[in-house]
C-alpha cells in the first residue's frame, strides 16, 4: 500500500473511533494484506488519536497471528469506576486479564531479552479488564491484518488492584467468577492462552526492540484473557474474582 492508501484507511478507522459507532469494512483497495501495512495503519490511527501511548495489549506469536499487539492510549486507560465504554448500550464486551506495569525501560539492544530480565524490569502486576470492541460493524469476515490495523479490537483498559507477590502465584490458571449485582454471571476454570502472562510480555519487549522501539517504564501491558470475551451489563456493579488472588470491582457505563 502507498502512503495515500494507508492514510485513507487510517482515517476511516479513526472516524469510527470518533463517532463511537462501528463502520463498514474498509474498501478492498484500502484493506491491508501484510503485517507491515497493518502496523503502519495502526500507527497512523495513533497519530490521529493524538494521545500518548500508556500501554499495550499483546499475545505470543502463532502461525495465524505472527505479530499480535497494539498500543493502548492514555485517554483509554482508567483506574477509577465507572468506566465509560464507547458505543456501549445495554452490554459491554470485556476480557479478564493480568497486566504488568513496567518499572524500567527495555531499550533496543543487539541481543534478545531473556524472560528473567523482563521479569526484573516489572514494577507490579495488576488485575485488569480489557475493553473490547471492533471498529468494523461486522468483524466476522475481516482478515488478521485488518484486525491488527484496528488495534486488535481494543477499546481500552480498566486497571484494577495490585496482585501482591505475583511470582509466587499460579498465573498459568486459576478460577474466574463474575458477579453482576447479586447474580453470578460466570464461573470458569480460567487459563492463560499463552501458558503464562510473562511469555507474551517477553515477546513484546523483544519485538519492539527489533523495531528500534523501547518498552518504557510506566507502561501497562496486558497479555491475554483467562476466559475469552464476555458480554456484561452496563450500569450494574460488576465484581470479578481472580481465584484467591483478589477481586476487581467496576461499573461500566455508556460512553
Amino acid at each position: 500500500m502507498n502512503r495515500t492508501e494507508l492514510d485513507a484507511a487510517a482515517r476511516l478507522l479513526f472516524a469510527a473511533r470518533q463517532s463511537r459507532t462501528p463502520g463498514p469494512r474498509l474498501p478492498v483497495e484500502l484493506r491491508p494484506t501484510t503485517l507491515d501495512d497493518a502496523l503502519a495503519i495502526q500507527a497512523q490511527v495513533g497519530d490521529l488519536v493524538g494521545a500518548p501511548i500508556a500501554g499495550y495489549k499483546c499475545s505470543a506469536p502463532t502461525d495465524a497471528r505472527p505479530v499480535s499487539y497494539a498500543p493502548i492510549y492514555a485517554s483509554a486507560i482508567r483506574d477509577a469506576s465507572p468506566y465509560p465504554v464507547p458505543g456501549a448500550r445495554t452490554q459491554a464486551r470485556i476480557e479478564p486479564e493480568i497486566a504488568f506495569v513496567m518499572e524500567h525501560d527495555l531499550p533496543p539492544r543487539a541481543t534478545a531479552y531473556r524472560e528473567a530480565e523482563v521479569r526484573a524490569a516489572i514494577k507490579e502486576a495488576r488485575l485488569v479488564l480489557e475493553i473490547i470492541g471492533s471498529r468494523y460493524a461486522d468483524p466476522t469476515p475481516v482478515t488478521f491484518p485488518e484486525l491488527l490495523a484496528d488495534h486488535v479490537a481494543n477499546l481500552g483498559l480498566f486497571v484494577g488492584p495490585v496482585l501482591p507477590d505475583p511470582w509466587s502465584k499460579p498465573l498459568e490458571a486459576f478460577p474466574i467468577v463474575v458477579h453482576a449485582g447479586t447474580t453470578t454471571l460466570l464461573t470458569r476454570d480460567g487459563r492463560h492462552p499463552d501458558g503464562h502472562p510473562l511469555r507474551p510480555l517477553t515477546w513484546l519487549a523483544n519485538h519492539l526492540a527489533s523495531r528500534g522501539e523501547t518498552l518504557k517504564a510506566g507502561l501497562v501491558v496486558t497479555t491475554g484473557s483467562y476466559c475469552g470475551m464476555l458480554d456484561v451489563p452496563v450500569d450494574t456493579p460488576l465484581r470479578f474474582a481472580y481465584g484467591d488472588f483478589g477481586t476487581l470491582a467496576v461499573s461500566l457505563t455508556q460512553g
